[in-house]
């Protein structure tokens, strides 16, 4: 592999105009100089010793990002957004892969901190999170993205879950549906509990009763006029057992809103099994807004999040705390928008038609309670 000094040697100059020439800097360098040294570099097909350069110039240009399942399609986009706006600022984007471990969690972050990363994008896990103390005495910038971690002086980028669910759900509503049920994800994390919390206020403002189930039990059994609520995980088939349960044993539950895309296609299986029509029979709308929800017969409503506007406004933010690191914490919700399509019984795009990005519904993109609300 070829050296500065071979190139500096080649070119007829010093090493140190080489560096001079392929740093734009500090120095001016004559252009005739110029010319030779980039020639020679060219000749030798010389590639600068990055971890050298890193080391002395005390940035990597690389960022961390710590997702909970590379699996699951949405973080798998929210991750392709991130990168892409990441390459564009220059930064190359490591991403560590924790499924929902909390023990691996720590691990990645432990190993980004020892590679100096510049800055740290994380979703976090569910459980325990040890990691706190050991990033914040590392002095690595960091953001928390799409789930929140509570009572920690953290910068978010998340969506307003509590206001998506609600329009949600009002949205079925609207459609003359009664029994609307909830089939959300694992207790006790955000978004989750903000998505339920949505769901209840619409059908407390409607004037129906909202069940109260936890962890595999079913809400409706102490209160059987209320509409259902089960708690699993995110992916297919916990959506699949959850929604073949939940419909198996309550005919009367004439739609559902599902708290992740990932789920709702377990969902509209367990549907199909059952003899149980979509939208004539339940009409279903989830949240996310993932590639995947244009692909299922009928096409999946879902609530949007806008996953170029969330990784551009993670990255800057980031960006920003990498450039003044006592920047006071940031915290920006950003809406999401409704793609009414077939399953909860508005018209749905035939052919190619059902692929392309629909618009939110009047209704709710000229609303007010669609506006993002920016804090810091």
């Amino acid at each position: 592999m070829a050296t500065r000094q071979d190139v500096a040697r080649l070119a007829g100059t010093s090493p140190s105009v080489v560096s001079y020439v392929l740093n734009n800097g500090p120095r001016s360098v004559a252009p005739a100089t110029r010319e030779r040294v980039l020639a020679a570099v060219k000749e030798l097909q010389y590639r600068p010793n990055a971890v050298a350069r890193s080391l002395r110039m005390s940035h990597t240009m690389t960022l961390g990002l710590v997702v909970p399942d590379a699996a699951n399609p949405f973080f798998a986009e929210l991750a392709r957004a991130l990168e892409d706006h990441a390459w564009a600022a220059g930064y190359t984007l490591l991403v560590g892969n924790t499924v929902d471990d909390p023990g691996r969690e720590a691990g990645y972050i432990r190993t980004f901190v020892d590679r100096q990363v510049d800055g740290l994008v994380l979703i976090p896990s569910q459980g325990d999170r040890p990691w706190r103390a050991e990033l914040a005495r590392s002095g690595v910038p960091s953001i928390v993205f799409d789930r929140e971690l509570t009572g920690v002086a953290a910068s978010h980028v998340v969506v307003d879950n509590t206001l998506g669910a609600r329009l949600a759900t009002e949205h079925l509503l609207a459609h003359g549906r009664r029994r609307v049920g909830c089939i959300a994800g694992p207790l006790g994390i955000h978004p989750t509990v903000d998505r339920v919390v949505g769901w209840r206020t619409a059908l407390e403002g409607a004037g129906l009763k909202a069940g109260t189930g936890s962890g595999g039990s079913t809400g409706w059994e102490a209160c059987p006029d209320a509409a259902p609520l089960l708690h699993g995980q995110f992916g297919r088939l916990d959506g699949y057992r959850s929604g073949h349960a939940l419909l198996s044993r309550d005919r009367s539950v004439d739609a559902l809103f599902v708290t992740s895309d990932e789920q709702a296609f377990g969902v509209l299986r367990a549907a199909t099994e059952l003899g149980i029509r979509v939208p004539e029979d339940l009409a279903l709308v989830s949240f996310d807004g993932i590639a995947a929800g244009a692909y299922t017969c009928p096409a999946l409503s879902t609530m949007r999040q806008p996953f170029e506007e969330l990784a551009r406004t993670a990255v800057q933010r980031l960006l920003s705390r990498m450039k003044e690191p006592d920047l006071p914490p940031t915290r920006d919700v950003l809406p999401v928008t409704l793609l009414a399509r077939g399953s909860c019984g508005c018209p749905d795009p035939a052919g190619g038609e059902a692929l392309e990005e629909p618009e939110g519904t009047d209704d709710v993109n000229d609303s007010d309670h669609t506006r993002g609300v920016r804090h810091g």
